[in-house]
């Protein structure tokens, strides 16, 4: 799948519009594309972040949030996972710069909308994706 020009959304993004997607998706989005949503938003909250990792997170989350997208999220199964693509390109791009602080606070939230279970395929996948990355 290419990715979208998700920049082209930067203009889509408010911290509202994001609570009030992550909250009314949460549950079908699953625990994977919430976790990089949540690292995203924290991340853009985060002083400790460059200018040009913020602008691409914005872009990131504009997109997450747009209801217009290469699958529209209404689709069963599928309409999220361009949304999914889309986070952890920007998650692997700049998880070297994420605050150890975020990520927790993003763990917590997290552990709020979810069980134990999908909180383990969550670490999984963290492990799997991102903690092994050159620097």
């Amino acid at each position: 799948m290419d990715l979208p020009d998700f920049m082209s959304y930067s203009d889509k993004f408010s911290p509202k519009g994001f609570v009030d997607k992550i909250s009314r998706i949460a549950k079908r989005a699953g625990a994977k594309l919430v976790y990089a949503a949540l690292v995203l938003f924290y991340t853009l909250q985060s002083k400790d972040v460059s200018v040009k990792d913020k602008a691409i997170i914005v872009g990131a989350l504009g997109y997450l949030i747009s209801p217009f997208d290469v699958l529209p999220d209404a689709i069963p199964i599928v309409g999220l996972s361009d949304d999914l693509t889309v986070l952890v390109y920007v998650i692997s791009k700049i998880w070297v710069n994420v605050p150890d602080d975020v990520k927790e606070k993003s763990k917590e939230k997290l552990a709020e909308w979810f069980d134990e279970d999908e909180l383990s395929e969550v670490e999984d996948f963290i492990n799997g994706n991102f903690n092994n990355a050159p620097n």
